[in-house]
């Protein structure tokens, strides 16, 4: 039996649209993610002897004509198409034409119908069901189904983790269990191997050609914006062996040639201080030379940051958030100001570079918060800073606290990006409109990357190693174009 695995087109609009990140878009720095979680249960599928194709409409750029004709030739009996909130109404309609082409059973996964899974039903009959958070084993079960011949009610309702239509009733089946034991999964890299080209992804902050692993999956911290943990993986930590990820790494270095990085997708790779130094220490004790990158908090002792230092960690991807300590606080990032600042000297003095996100609009948000923020970004100077104002998503506890604030500037999912696929601010409030934040991140942004302390850094960086010039020559690029663009007053142009 054949299964169809889609990140699908944003038809006639965006070219690549980054699906499967925290705050899906196109982006102004050029990054662009994996579909990972669709390679998982690619690669579960193909373990149990299911014929499967994944095509990644957005890495290669192909519309929707070619997607119909490529899913025509294939036949799947299963479509399973990736979705996010701001693309679902494109990426529903994209599946009912495969539905109207291919006549196979159509399942939807993602962050929004896991939060959302009625209401993403109801946007068109002709979904069959949704697939709620991790999703590889729900998959599994419901393509044997399948294979056993048309699914009769009795079956879908024994398959956890699935909402599907019933007549005019929607059934809610329970959710499934988390995964425990993320070792029994085959390793993504050798599904992106096989179905994709790993030059199509890139990250601003990090060496290209780049591919993204994850050592564990869940966050058990409680940040009110955060999408993944709340709708997708849950709180509870499910690491992976040490010796089962590091055999991961031995497979990229091996199988991708001119491979620069490794990038650890993580929520937070550095949460387990024993574990992160049992990670370095195996990547040593195997004498692996490779660099990479990482999810991180502002928290990593020093001792921990030498050690990952001398296995190849090259940088971390931290999210700061505010200056101000009242608003860390009301959005549970449970950091302090001070303990930001220890932990970059510790960095700066192991060399590990850090990529600093700033996120503004928060609850306790004003002015003054705002200026706290953009001096303590000057202050820290990471070796690369994002600026942008909070983006909420169904399911997150700040998109609780939006809606019944009635901070919301739309209700339609199709506002959440600007004209050009960029995020879009959809928050405004009494005091702090969603025209200045959008205002301060390109100040900031302008402020911070045009500074020429950092413009010489950044010249001399690229001067000494002719990798990083050609990452940073594609970033900056692709960065400038919105820096000397400047302000937006129509609320048309977010940052990241």
């Amino acid at each position: 039996m054949r299964v169809l695995l889609l990140n699908p087109p944003f038809m006639g609009q965006y070219g690549k649209f980054s699906r499967e990140q925290r705050s899906p878009a196109v982006t102004k720095s050029g990054t662009f993610y994996y579909p990972m979680w669709l390679c998982y249960a690619a690669g579960l599928l193909e373990k149990n002897g299911f014929e499967v194709k994944i095509i990644d409409a957005p890495a290669k750029q192909v519309e929707i004509d070619e997607v119909l004709s490529t899913a025509g030739e294939f036949g799947p009996a299963l479509t399973v198409v990736d979705t996010s909130t701001p693309s679902i109404y494109n990426d529903v309609d994209v599946a009912v034409k495969i539905s109207e082409l291919t006549k196979s059973f159509i399942v939807l996964v993602g962050t929004h119908p896991s939060a959302m899974p009625e209401e993403t039903l109801k946007i068109n009959s002709s979904i069959d069901a949704v697939a709620r958070r991790e999703y590889e084993y729900t998959l599994l079960e419901l393509a044997l189904l399948l294979k056993k011949g048309k699914p009769d009610l009795d079956g879908l309702k024994a398959i956890d983790g699935i909402s599907f239509r019933n007549g005019d009733e929607f059934v809610h089946n329970k959710e499934r269990a988390f995964l425990e034991d993320v070792d029994s999964l085959p390793f993504v890299s050798e599904i992106y191997k096989k179905h994709l080209d790993y030059r199509d992804y890139f990250y601003a902050h990090s060496r290209h050609p780049i591919v993204t692993l994850i050592t564990g999956r869940g966050c058990p911290h409680h940040c009110v914006y955060c999408l993944y943990p709340q709708t997708f993986n849950g709180h509870k930590l499910r690491n992976r062996s040490i010796k089962n990820v590091v055999d991961e790494i031995e497979y990229c270095l091996k199988n991708f040639p001119d491979l620069k990085e490794v990038m650890f997708e993580d929520d937070t790779l550095t949460v387990n201080k024993k574990r992160a130094i049992e990670f370095a220490e195996e990547i040593l004790r195997r004498g692996l030379k490779f660099q990479w990158s990482a999810n991180s908090r502002a928290d990593v002792d020093l001792e921990t940051m030498q050690m990952l230092k001398k296995a190849g960690a090259r940088l971390f991807c931290v999210g700061i958030e505010s200056g101000d300590q009242k608003v860390l606080d009301a959005m549970k990032k449970r950091l302090t100001v001070p303990r930001i600042r220890e932990f970059f000297s510790d960095a700066k003095k192991t060399g590990i570079l850090i990529h600093g996100c700033f996120l503004v609009g928060n609850p306790g948000e004003t002015k003054e918060t705002l200026q706290k923020t953009l001096d303590l970004a000057l202050e820290l100077n990471p070796d690369t800073a994002q600026f942008f104002p909070i983006m909420i998503y169904p399911g997150t506890e700040a998109y609780k606290w939006a809606t019944e604030n009635k901070y919301l500037t739309t209700e339609d999912y199709r506002e959440w990006l600007s004209r050009e696929g960029l995020h879009n601010c959809v928050i405004s409030r009494p005091g702090l409109t969603n025209f200045e934040l959008v205002d301060f991140c390109d100040r900031a942004r302008q402020k911070f990357y045009t500074r020429p302390s950092y413009i010489m850094k950044k010249v001399m960086q690229g001067l000494a190693n002719p990798h990083e010039l050609k990452r940073l020559s594609k970033g900056a690029l692709t960065l400038s174009k919105h820096i000397l663009r400047g302000g937006s007053r129509d609320c048309k142009d977010n940052c990241k």
